[in-house]
């Protein structure tokens, strides 16, 4: 087994590492664009473990991106979204799986909001994005 996935395993759990996994897939096999996982694990007061990022240039594909998360995190790992919002201008969709929060933003919205500043303690994976899992 990969060092690094050994490393991912013991540090997030199968269980977790299973989901961001499915997320990514989910994410890349709709196009999405400039996928980034932000691990909180070591920063105190955070509201989750993980945080996987990532943008489209419409709302449509935004849309497209985060129903396509749940549906395949539902039929691979048959675990359900705990909370979604942002569905009514699709501007940036929010999927909570309680331990990994899934952002889906519209790509000016994104810049705008700075995500990946407001949390730059954070470690940062950028995941490729022409690499399906």
């Amino acid at each position: 087994m990969d060092k690094r996935i050994e490393k991912e395993i013991e540090q997030y759990g199968a269980g977790e590492m299973k989901l961001i996994d499915t997320i990514v897939f989910a994410m890349q096999s709709k196009k999405a664009e400039n996928i980034v996982h932000l691990n909180l694990d070591k920063l105190s007061k955070s509201v989750c473990s993980s945080f996987i990022v990532t943008s489209a240039d419409s709302t449509v594909q935004v849309r497209a991106i985060a129903d396509n998360v749940e549906e395949e995190v539902l039929k691979k790992l048959d675990e359900k979204v705990w909370r979604r919002q942002g569905d009514e201008n699709a501007l940036w969709i929010i999927l909570d799986y309680g331990s990994v929060v899934v952002h889906v933003f519209q790509t000016q919205c994104r810049k705008y909001y700075a995500l990946e500043d407001l949390w730059a303690d954070a470690e940062t994976v950028k995941i490729s994005e022409d690499k399906i899992a």
